[in-house]
């Protein structure tokens, strides 16, 4: 009957320890499938036109498929996202990171938006690539917005990072200056092996079969 119990205790023990890392896997596993959703818009947007000339000279993408901004009076905005670099002709394989900032102002309701970031220059790619990195003038990092509209494709030219953003809600017109953007290094880890990088996963060091959906559907749009 000892036994029995030590037996039932270790499976206990054991299906614990695994249950974090299989909860953050299929997180991981959701962010990579809305990330490619949010190639397939971005695709069929009327500013793309614009925005393919960009992305071909682009040094890397964030995609951020899901940013939530919300509140009353005090607002806040965040998401997850996956961070691509061109290596030649092909796209590495997707780092994990976050993006947050707070905002202060007469804001009513809530607003979901899909966002990628076009990243082009190699100052803007260096800092996001660091473990935490706030973008804006501060940071001598230039952030224009390449709206949806054909109107507006006109301005998302010339900045260190050009952000196309497809959204929704009660009010629109998103800045980023002061947003951070973050790795999430636990989630690299437990997706690729505890001795991944965002360098190394970059420079395609780590593997992972289940981002070559997105890696594929990428390189079919640029």
């Amino acid at each position: 009957m000892k036994t029995l119990t030590k037996f039932a205790a270790a499976a206990a023990l054991a299906s614990a320890m695994f249950a974090a890392p299989a909860a953050l896997a299929s997180d991981q596993t959701e962010l990579l499938a809305r990330a490619s959703h949010t190639v397939d818009h971005l695709k069929t947007d009327p500013a793309f036109s614009v925005a393919a000339g960009m992305i071909h000279r682009a040094k890397a993408v964030l995609i951020v498929p899901r940013l939530v901004k919300g509140g009353f009076i005090f607002g806040a905005e965040g998401g997850d996202g996956v961070l691509l670099k061109r290596n030649g002709h092909a796209w590495s394989s997707p780092a994990f990171y976050t993006l947050g900032s707070a905002s202060f102002g007469l804001q009513i309701g809530l607003e979901q938006a899909e966002l990628v970031f076009i990243i082009m220059s190699d100052r803007a790619l260096r800092g996001i690539e660091h473990s935490e990195f706030k973008l804006g003038a501060g940071a001598g990092i230039t952030v224009v917005t390449l709206s949806s509209g054909a109107e507006g494709a006109t301005t998302g030219r010339g900045g260190d990072i050009v952000v196309w953003s497809s959204g929704t809600g009660a009010y629109g017109g998103l800045t980023f200056n002061g947003s951070v953007v973050k790795s999430r290094d636990e989630w690299n880890a437990d997706f690729y092996g505890h001795d991944a990088s965002v360098p190394g996963i970059l420079a395609n060091k780590v593997h992972n079969s289940e981002t070559t959906r997105l890696q594929r559907n990428l390189a079919t749009v640029w």
